[in-house]
């Protein structure tokens, strides 16, 4: 049950067609019931055996040689990360989670569950696939395999076929330049009021059932009624977001955007700004937020929702 919010750009971008691609997974028993989720598939993350497209298994679209489609891609699982290709097409990447940077040549797109590709596809005249490749997420240790892989039909390439696209026809006008609005600048040399490190970790022992894993941030549980960090409305914070565990954590803040400044040490290029910034196994990232326009509670996760049910979860007061 979920959907999709667009928000239009400032100058809008001349294509042939848009398209919203919401991609889920499942699985599903022989009456097409949900299935019950074991405890080892919720520590892990699950990841189900079905991957859907707008609901729908390997669904077809059709265009012209030389069209230019916009293809807005959600990443709604659980769990599962998403490393798309459309091999044969011209992909060029207007931004994940939030717009406005100039066009970039890609070949494939990586995104953690709650990140959104906004692409530009100039099509190529025959048939291409929407495939998701295989990522390591890592894992918990000690723990047991992830279970049956993807009953969604796999092809030689080692992907799972999310959507086939067919180009055929008249050749279309060429597409004009395409204007592009900057929307959020850059933190980078903005003043900061607050350094903070926040720990996402798991561990046995912290608060959770017999056998199960704890999933904590600063080494809490989430609990909706304490609040973990209070910020200033108005100001720019930088947080370092440190994973001691050995899987991938996507972290989410609700409300305000977040400027990636540094990967394990690392610098960045130019400014890119997220939602989910996902922080690898026993990594760090670091981000600038500047918390403007809105005040009030609202809360950080693991975007992993297993993870965010299981504990790994904070709650910010902005004011």
């Amino acid at each position: 049950l979920c959907g999709a919010i667009i928000v239009e750009d400032p100058v809008p971008i001349e294509t042939s067609a848009e398209r919203v691609l919401v991609i889920t997974d499942t699985t599903v028993d022989a009456l097409g019931n949900i299935s019950a989720v074991s405890a080892m598939e919720r520590m892990m993350g699950r990841e189900g055996e079905l991957v859907l497209v707008n609901g729908q298994i390997n669904p077809q679209f059709n265009a012209r040689p030389g069209q230019r489609e916009r293809w807005r891609i959600i990443n709604a699982c659980v769990a599962r990360f998403l490393r798309l290709r459309l091999d044969g097409q011209q992909l060029q990447l207007l931004g994940i989670d939030v717009g406005g940077q100039q066009p970039e040549d890609v070949d494939d797109v990586l995104l953690a569950p709650g990140n959104r590709a906004d692409l530009l596809v100039t099509m190529t005249q025959g048939d291409a696939v929407l495939r998701a490749f295989p990522y390591n997420r890592g894992s918990m240790a000690g723990m047991m395999g992830r279970g049956p892989g993807p009953r969604t039909p796999q092809d030689t390439t080692g992907g799972i076929a999310l959507a086939t696209l067919r180009v055929s026809g008249e050749p279309a006008a060429l597409p004009t330049e395409i204007q592009v609005q900057e929307r959020l600048g850059d933190l980078r040399s903005a003043p900061v009021a607050a350094r903070r490190q926040l720990v996402m970790a798991t561990g046995m022992g912290m608060g959770m059932g017999a056998g199960m894993m704890g999933f904590t941030i600063d080494g809490r549980g989430f609990d909706e009624s304490r609040t973990d960090t209070t910020v200033a409305a108005g100001s720019v914070e930088e947080w370092t977001i440190v994973n001691d565990s050995p899987m991938d954590h996507p972290f989410h803040l609700h409300v305000w955007p977040m400027q990636v400044v540094e990967e394990d040490g690392r610098e960045t290029g130019p400014a890119r700004w997220r939602d989910v910034v996902n922080v690898p196994a026993n990594g760090r990232v670091k981000v600038r937020v500047a918390f403007r326009d809105f005040g009030g509670r609202s809360v950080y996760h693991c975007h992993i929702l297993d993870h965010e049910d299981l504990g790994m979860m904070g709650v910010i007061d902005v004011r």
